[in-house]
């Protein structure tokens, strides 16, 4: 299962990736397209939609690795038997939060397929296509949490912890900025 759920964290964060190529190629086609009188206004809608797909994608995968924002000022002074009560206390909450979300986004995105809502963009796309990043993203991001609340209740690291902790080891700590 370990193997299984380390595979999905990392396709989910390499279609992230594509998606931020596709903005890149789609931005310099809009460009271009501009200079030679091309109407591309459509390009607006899916550079967007792409921008929400990278994001929710990428999630669970920033997550594992360490690279998501954390605030880690009381943790960091708390004794290390105290440590581990917090850090479940916060995986805890955050698995609330996100399964909340998930939910919502479930809901939401099934709400505009049963109503057959269409975006009002240029692109006129049933909207729960774009919206379906939204769903699979925050889903893995909620099994993501789940994970590493499982994996601290059973006395292990977190990952991003141990993430964290290799690339200070290398001596990169660029993402502590």
């Amino acid at each position: 299962m370990r193997r299984f759920l380390d595979r999905l964290y990392a396709l989910f964060g390499a279609i992230a990736a594509l998606f931020v190529l596709a903005i890149l190629v789609l931005m310099i086609a809009g460009s271009l397209g501009r200079e030679f009188g091309l109407r591309l206004g459509f390009i607006n809608d899916v550079v967007a939609w792409c921008c929400a797909a990278a994001s929710f994608f990428g999630m669970a995968y920033a997550f594992k690795r360490g690279d998501f924002v954390r605030v880690t000022l009381l943790l960091d002074r708390a004794p290390p038997r105290w440590r581990r009560r917090l850090e479940l206390l916060a995986l805890a909450i955050a698995a609330l939060a996100v399964g909340y979300l998930a939910v919502w986004a479930c809901r939401f995105t099934y709400d505009s397929y049963r109503f057959n809502e269409i975006a009002g963009g240029m692109v006129a796309i049933p909207i729960w296509i774009p919206q379906s990043s939204f769903v699979l993203g925050s889903l893995l991001f909620f099994v993501a949490v789940l994970d590493e609340l499982v994996t601290v209740a059973r006395g292990g690291k977190p990952a991003y912890v141990a993430a964290v902790e290799a690339r200070h080891a290398r001596g990169d700590f660029s993402s502590d900025i």
